[in-house]
């Protein structure tokens, strides 16, 4: 049985009386893509600092591929892509990629790099001239030298158009049919579902959710049900006090509600309302994301 790519147990993080981590056990196995999701403050960003080994744990302890977090960077076993930052805007694509390579012993040819990146042909433009989906892509380049077995990104296809997010996921399911484990936080729910074999959901320190995007979505019981109805303000009172109701979105004349029973409240629009254009419709994932993190309201 291989090593896990990550293994956390029992972590925990606290800066004085904030407990930013309140107890993870974590599993990655390699040649996993998994996306690691939370709302602002749930503890993510600690998370990933105790993988890379930028934060010790207050209590329990943290591996990647069997070895203290700092020795598996030092080895090259480790990359992160981060949002921002990092780069030199008066250096071209090429002199960026070489320059860093020139840091490690021994990496992967800049050309072979630049071509799984899918930025050769960009190779001599200068950073600065570069668009931010350009600048991500330079960025996974970097990642990419040192041949690591772990790659982490954050946020990592923001500034990509729709063709390029596409290429760059091509590129990363690939990496991971070779064994590579990706670990990438994400705001684009879609994007976790459609990409990670695997979504890990974090709230308040503590993972809520762990499975694939069909098994998150089976946790968050309930439908949603979406109306046009005049003046839906009117009737938010009489909607929230029907039992099961989880939370009402008002958007323009259309009403949201997602609730236990989808039935009682359909009924409830159709006899008590002029409703029309009624639909239910089952839990997605961002419903799912909102119901499992407790940031419903």
């Amino acid at each position: 049985m291989s090593v896990p790519a990550v293994r956390l147990e029992g972590v925990t993080k606290s800066f004085g009386r904030v407990e930013a981590v309140r107890g993870i056990d974590l599993d990655l196995r390699q040649g996993e893509v998994v996306a690691f999701l939370g709302p602002n403050g749930a503890g993510k960003t600690t998370t990933i600092d105790i993988i890379l080994g930028l934060s010790q744990p207050t209590t329990g302890a943290a591996a990647v591929l069997g070895l203290r977090p700092r020795d598996a960077v030092a080895r090259g076993l480790v990359s992160a892509v981060m949002q921002t930052g990092g780069l030199i805007k008066d250096m071209t694509v090429r002199e960026t990629v070489e320059y860093t390579a020139s840091l490690f012993a021994d990496t992967k040819p800049v050309d072979a790099v630049l071509a799984d990146a899918g930025i050769e042909q960009i190779a001599g433009r200068k950073v600065g001239k570069c668009s931010g989906g350009e600048q991500q892509r330079l960025r996974f380049a970097m990642a990419l030298l040192p041949d690591p077995a772990l790659l982490l990104l954050d946020e990592p296809t923001t500034g990509m158009d729709v063709e390029g997010r596409r290429a760059f996921w091509g590129a990363i399911r690939s990496d991971a049919d070779q064994g590579r484990t990706v670990l990438f936080a994400t705001h684009y729910l879609e994007e976790a579902d459609q990409y990670a074999d695997r979504i890990v959901l974090i709230s308040h320190g503590r993972i809520v959710a762990d499975g694939s995007g069909a098994e998150i979505r089976a946790l968050a019981s309930g439908r949603v049900v979406r109306a046009t109805v005049p003046d839906p303000e009117r009737i938010r009172s009489q909607l929230a006090a029907i039992a099961g109701v989880d939370r009402i979105d008002l958007r323009g004349d259309q009403v949201h509600v997602h609730a236990k029973d989808s039935d009682t409240v359909a009924r409830f629009l159709l006899v008590n309302t002029e409703a029309r254009d009624l639909e239910i419709t089952s839990t997605n994932l961002e419903d799912a994301f909102l119901s499992l993190t407790g940031d419903a309201r």
